[in-house]
């Protein structure tokens, strides 16, 4: 007996797949009204702060938002643009490359963020309502962690819960070793290096989480050695030539280490004085990069003495982070 098909199946063929591109948000406006309504949705996630509800109700709305919305507005209106939010643009910005290499194999590409607008809800509900069921998951985080990919994860289960009929989904948790991933990252660094002198040193910087979440299982800091390593490697940089520096920390408990602000501040009396300074688990430019690390720890570097400090800006909508990220969704869907 041959199957030889029905009129639904060839409808079920011609329709098309999603593609949902996540990051973690961004503010509406650098002002104190938004950054509270931010700050208090990205902080009372349970899996950003690891306490009882009721303790960290009490943390975020009670003391960290009423006293670190001001110092966070203003330092978002250093990096603020006439266009607005640096993450935002950037992250459009990719999406529309991406979803131009995808246009001719029949994906509809969508971008939400985590904390803020779009809501992953707002754009799951979208896809399904354009019939779209299947779909696949990019959170903009190389490196996997509870608190981003996991969280991210969380968000989109949370909307599903309400749908009538579930998509078929193909979460990428991570992409920390893909090989177009370390590529990209290392043509960045060549292309800044030709146009400018090699610094003494390449300090990888992430973004840091309590060391209490690796003690529990978090595979984050583990990747972020791998993605080094395999950087370092592929532009054959001794062990001399390279660190790898966790920034961002908050409060008084461990984070992973090194530290960089205090990396940054010792090595001139190492005798480093030039460094190069790249982000590798952020994949658009934004407040971390561009405030804290281009900025805030740049002046830690030179009170302390160093010379030269040259920041390698992110992937942002670069041609080739569009294509690792359209490789991705292929090999996903294969």
């Amino acid at each position: 007996m041959h199957y030889h098909g029905t009129q639904q199946d060839v409808e079920q063929s011609s329709i098309k797949k999603g593609v949902l591109l996540i990051n973690l948000g961004t503010p509406s406006r650098p002002v104190c009204p938004s950054l509270r309504k931010y700050l208090a949705e990205f902080l009372m996630d349970p899996r950003v702060i690891e306490i009882p509800k009721l303790l960290r109700l009490i943390l975020v709305k009670g003391i960290i938002v009423n006293f670190r919305s001001h110092k966070s507005a203003a330092n978002y209106r250093k990096v603020w643009t006439e266009e607005g939010s640096p993450l935002m643009i950037n992250s459009v910005r990719l999406t529309s490359r991406v979803a131009e290499l995808l246009a001719e194999t029949n994906f509809d590409v969508e971008l939400a963020m985590r904390y803020g607008e779009p809501s992953i809800d707002s754009k799951l509900k979208l896809l399904h309502a354009k019939g779209i069921r299947e779909i696949v998951l990019i959170p903009l985080y190389p490196q996997y962690s509870g608190s981003t990919g996991g969280s991210a994860f969380d968000a989109i289960a949370s909307s599903l819960r309400n749908f009538r009929w579930v998509p078929k989904l193909h979460f990428i948790d991570s992409y920390h070793r893909h090989p177009l991933y370390i590529t990209a990252i290392a043509n960045s660094v060549e292309r800044h290096w030709r146009k400018n002198t090699q610094a003494q040193k390449l300090i990888m910087t992430f973004h840091g989480v309590p060391q209490k979440f690796i003690s529990r299982g978090d595979p984050y800091y583990q990747q972020c050695q791998i993605t080094a390593q395999l950087l370092a490697t592929k532009l054959e940089l001794n062990d001399d030539q390279w660190m790898l520096v966790f920034q961002s920390r908050l409060g008084t408990e461990a984070w992973l280490q090194p530290y960089c602000d205090e990396s940054l501040k010792a090595l001139p009396k190492q005798g480093v004085t030039s460094v190069d300074i790249i982000c590798p688990g952020f994949s658009v430019d934004c407040l971390e990069t561009l405030e804290e690390i281009d900025g805030e720890n740049r002046e830690y570097f030179i009170q302390a003495g160093g010379q030269h400090y040259s920041y390698i800006p992110c992937l942002n909508d670069s041609q080739q982070h569009a294509e690792l990220l359209s490789s991705i969704v292929h090999e996903s869907c294969s």
